[in-house]
């Protein structure tokens, strides 16, 4: 339901985006629509219709998607969806025409190609760079892929254990939150493949440096201006940060599967299996995609 504020609805809102004025982009997955909250915190649906499922191009309501769940924004406006169930990346313009970027709905696979040549399976996350190219989490078929602006689709770099969420930096540089083996990744232009932190098949909740920190399924990912990471870090119902020399601390929720509620307030807060987070560089605050809603957290200068 659209709405201002807490009269809004969502169903387990997941990916999450913002552009250069302050417009927030949610992947509402159960609703497969994509929805726009102002800053002001006015929700309007941008494309799709709740609860109908499909894979349709066309505008607003009348586009359809399957289970959508990683958005990005560019700096013209326009919205890249992963959208999981079909398959397939769509563009969405500012004015809430939907087109198919690249893949075919219901043809699953990992091929590299142009257009609909391309496939992929489930896709989970998506983030794109100052130039347009589109980078993808392609979930089951475990890789990273790279979609340039006119739809050439290649492999950037396998990824072991369920990548989840992307983010890309202002260098190129492409960060992974990988589910599976609870760490998060850092892939080079060149397609060099690093543990920034965590360690594979070590999951837990521990602040530390590089390997020495650990994470319970990292969902969502996003990078500042400065290069400072930030994770949603679902099983420990917190969101870590990972500055630029790997030292991982908690900023919100308290970093352990005991914690339960969604309870706003002073940082740290409490949070409840967060999925997806981004970051406003024009106003240092943190957007976080829970259950059943969208939260902010303002953090400290």
């Amino acid at each position: 339901m659209d709405g201002t504020g807490a009269a809004a609805r969502f169903s387990w809102p997941n990916g999450v985006a913002v552009d250069g004025s302050g417009n927030v982009f949610v992947a509402d997955t159960n609703n497969t629509t994509i929805r726009k909250v102002t800053p002001s915190g006015v929700v309007t649906t941008l494309a799709g219709t709740a609860g109908i499922l499909g894979s349709a191009d066309g505008t607003g309501a009348a586009a359809r998607f399957g289970y959508p769940q990683g958005v990005a924004v560019d700096g013209s406006g326009n919205v890249f969806v992963a959208d999981s169930g079909n398959s397939t990346i769509r563009k969405i313009t500012p004015s809430g025409v939907v087109t198919t970027l690249a893949g075919t709905a219901g043809s699953s696979g990992s091929a590299d190609g142009t257009g609909a040549a391309a496939s992929f399976s489930h896709p989970r996350g998506v983030a794109v760079d100052g130039s347009g190219n589109v980078f993808v989490a392609d979930s089951l078929d475990n890789t990273i892929r790279k979609i340039t602006p006119s739809g050439v689709v290649t492999t950037l770099a396998g990824m072991a254990g369920d990548p989840e969420s992307v983010a890309v930096d202002g260098s190129g540089n492409v960060f992974v939150a990988v589910a599976g083996n609870s760490t998060i990744q850092k892939i080079t232009p060149s397609g060099v493949v690093t543990t920034l932190a965590g360690t594979a098949g070590s999951s837990g909740s521990a602040d530390g440096t590089g390997a020495a920190a650990l994470f319970n399924e990292p969902w969502g990912v996003a990078v500042d201006g400065s290069g400072n990471v930030f994770v949603a870090d679902s099983g420990n119902n917190a969101i870590r940060k990972i500055s630029t020399s790997g030292v991982v601390t908690t900023i919100v929720g308290v970093a352990a599967p005991a914690s339960a509620g969604n309870f706003p307030g002073p940082l740290p807060a409490s949070i409840l299996f967060p999925d997806g987070v981004a970051f406003d560089p024009s106003t240092g605050k943190l957007y976080i995609t829970l259950a059943d809603a969208v939260m902010v957290a303002v953090l400290p200068n």
